[in-house]
């Protein structure tokens, strides 16, 4: 993180705890205790609340303060639906558009994330897991697209975190990358949003499990 604004790393690190769930669902978050515990001064922290807010993590309430958006699987399900439409255009474009350092960029995720699960180390198995989508979204060449499923992506973590604790999921998604980037390789636009579908679908399938 060496360079980056004291706005940008209150973010960072403020987004972390709430996509890991170290700040829980409903959790009311005190802007004092903020300071006192990421270690920076008010206007970035303030800062870091409003962009959250934007993303839809937490809620600025008027005269509460500042609360953790609560987890539905309501919610979940409507990300879902809006990430099948978003993902199998980013797919089609990505494997149109994709180059051989791009290719390189996936594989080194993928083998990040192997190396994660190896380790159990869930907080990074989880921003792996993100940084590989947003590799597939850079890859489609499309910076509207790719703002869109930035958004979408930061939504959905949390319940990454719950759906990858589910049983025999992390060899699921481990299969799944691998069959998203070999039809990436051979440029199948079909293979690919089927394996990109596949993939969210299989999300799906896990937090509904894991309720």
């Amino acid at each position: 993180m060496q360079g980056l604004s004291q706005n940008e790393l209150a973010y960072t690190q403020l987004k972390e705890r709430v996509t890991t769930l170290a700040y829980k669902p409903g959790d009311y978050l005190n802007t004092a205790n903020l300071m006192k515990e990421l270690a920076f001064g008010r206007t970035p922290i303030n800062h870091a609340l409003h962009r959250l807010s934007n993303e839809g993590l937490v809620q600025i309430i008027p005269r509460k303060g500042v609360m953790v958006a609560p987890l539905s699987i309501d919610s979940a399900l409507e990300l879902i639906d809006v990430r099948l439409a978003n993902e199998s255009l980013c797919a089609r474009l990505a494997a149109a558009r994709i180059t051989s350092s791009d290719l390189e960029q996936l594989a080194s995720l993928a083998q990040r994330f192997d190396d994660a699960v190896l380790r159990r180390d869930m907080d990074q198995v989880i921003n792996t897991d993100r940084l590989f989508h947003e590799q597939i979204a850079l890859t489609a060449r499309n910076q509207i697209l790719t703002e869109i499923l930035k958004v979408l992506h930061a939504r959905t973590q949390r319940f990454w975190t719950i759906s990858l604790a589910a049983e025999g999921h992390l060899a699921e998604v481990q299969a799944e990358h691998r069959l998203i980037i070999d039809a990436l390789t051979r440029g199948d636009a079909a293979a690919v949003v089927t394996a990109v579908e596949n993939h969210v679908l299989s999300f799906k399938r896990a937090l509904l499990h894991s309720r």
